[in-house]
């Protein structure tokens, strides 16, 4: 499987619906068994709500703030954060070029949680 990241990020954001109004900041690039692979460029307020798998980030282009449970951490290219499965977290204060590849794996609730 191969995926382009400057190809999937031109096709965004996508069309807009109840919980993306300005477009959907998101789009599909890769699956394989329980592993999803997404571009992701935030256009508007970030209304992601916590997800059922564990989950990483690999900022790909421009700058912002990755809140996790509360506590900010600066982010830009070149960075990777890691977000258990249920954790809430958003972005926020991002560059008009933020974009990162966002990979989920794992069972509902996370790796942890499969123990």
């Amino acid at each position: 499987m191969k995926a382009n990241f400057d190809e999937l990020i031109a096709t965004l954001p996508r069309a807009p619906n109840a919980q993306w109004p300005a477009g959907v900041p998101f789009v599909n690039a890769m699956a394989h068994g329980s592993m999803s692979v997404e571009a992701f460029a935030i256009n508007e307020l970030d209304r992601q709500t916590p997800h059922d798998q564990d989950e990483l980030y690999f900022v790909q282009r421009g700058s912002g703030t990755l809140t996790v449970d509360g506590v900010a951490h600066p982010c830009k290219a070149g960075d990777a954060f890691f977000v258990r499965a249920g954790q809430a977290h958003r972005f926020a204060d991002c560059s008009k070029d933020f974009a990162t590849w966002v990979v989920f794996w794992g069972p509902k609730g996370g790796e942890a949680g499969a123990r």
